[in-house]
C-alpha cells in the first residue's frame, strides 16, 4: 500500500520493519537461475511469455504470478501451443492462502498437464523449487510459432528482460539489433549498410536503417548513414547491452569504452 501523506502533504516514510512489497517481476530472477544450472538459455518477456527457456531446441515456458488464477492458468494453457513443458510460478505463500484447497489446486494444474514452481523469496538468496513437472499427453503446436521463438531466443544476446514486468519498453531481438547498428556508427562514426553487415549487424541492417523506426539514424549521403543525437541518448538506457557490443568490437579495450 502506499505510504499515507503527512500533515505537510508529503508521503511518509515507511515504518522500519514493515514488510517490503513484492513484484511479479521478483519472481524472475531465482526462475532463471534454477533453469541456468540446468544448462537452459534463459530470456525473459519472449512473445508475450514471462519466460523462455532453451536447450538443444527444446522449449520451457514459465508463466509467472503472485497468485495462481484463472488469468494466470489461462496464460499458461497459451503457451501450450509453443511446447508441453508449461509451468506456472507463483511464491510460496500460496501454499498457506489456498490452505486445505490447495491440494486441489495441484490437481488442476495437473489435470490441464502444467508444471508447478513455488518461490521462496525470503530465503538468501531466493530459491525456486519445482513442486511437479508437466506430464502431457501429444497436441498439436503451432509450429510458426515455436520457430518465432526460437529465433526470438537464439537472436537475443543478453537477457535484459524481467519476466512478468509490463508497460516498460522490452528489449527485443529487433530493438537489439537497432543497439548494435547504433553502437558500431558511434564507435567508427558514418558507414554504409554493407560495411555494417562486415561488422556483424547481420542481413536486416538495410531495412532498419530505412525504416528507422526509433529515429535514431540519419541518411548522410548515397548510402552513408550516421547515428542521430536521439540515437546517441538511447544508448545509455542498454549499458549492458552497449558494453557487450562494444568489447566485441574492441576486444575489451577500455579506451573505447
Amino acid at each position: 500500500m502506499p505510504a499515507k501523506p503527512a500533515k505537510n502533504g508529503k508521503p511518509s516514510r515507511p515504518r522500519p520493519g514493515a514488510p517490503q512489497r513484492i513484484l511479479e517481476t521478483d519472481l524472475y530472477e531465482p526462475l532463471r537461475n534454477l533453469l541456468q544450472r540446468c544448462g537452459y538459455k534463459v530470456r525473459g518477456e519472449v512473445l508475450s511469455c514471462d519466460l523462455v527457456a532453451v536447450k538443444d531446441k527444446q522449449i520451457v515456458v514459465i508463466e509467472q504470478k503472485l497468485r495462481l488464477n484463472l488469468e494466470l492458468l489461462a496464460q499458461a494453457a497459451q503457451r501450450q501451443k509453443i511446447t508441453e513443458s508449461v509451468y506456472v510460478a507463483v511464491p510460496v505463500e500460496e501454499v498457506q492462502r489456498w490452505g486445505r484447497r490447495w491440494r486441489s489446486i495441484r490437481h488442476v494444474c495437473q489435470r490441464l498437464e502444467l508444471g508447478l514452481i513455488l518461490v521462496d523469496l525470503k530465503k538468501k538468496p531466493p530459491q525456486a523449487q519445482v513442486e511437479f513437472h508437466p506430464v502431457t499427453a501429444p497436441r498439436r503446436k503451432k509450429h510458426d510459432l515455436v520457430r518465432a521463438v526460437l529465433q526470438e531466443v537464439e537472436m537475443r544476446s543478453v537477457d535484459g528482460n524481467k519476466g512478468g514486468a509490463s508497460r516498460i519498453p522490452l528489449l527485443t531481438a529487433y530493438r537489439e539489433n537497432c543497439i548494435h547498428i547504433a553502437v558500431c556508427l558511434d564507435l567508427y562514426g558514418p558507414l554504409s549498410p554493407k560495411a555494417l553487415r562486415e561488422l556483424g549487424t547481420g542481413a536486416k541492417t538495410l531495412s532498419i536503417l530505412s525504416n528507422n523506426f526509433h529515429g535514431w539514424f540519419d541518411r548522410i549521403g548515397h548510402g552513408l548513414y550516421s547515428l542521430r543525437p536521439e540515437g546517441h541518448a538511447a544508448l545509455a538506457s542498454y549499458p549492458e547491452l552497449v558494453h557487450f557490443w562494444r568489447s566485441q568490437h574492441t576486444g575489451g579495450d577500455p579506451s573505447h569504452e
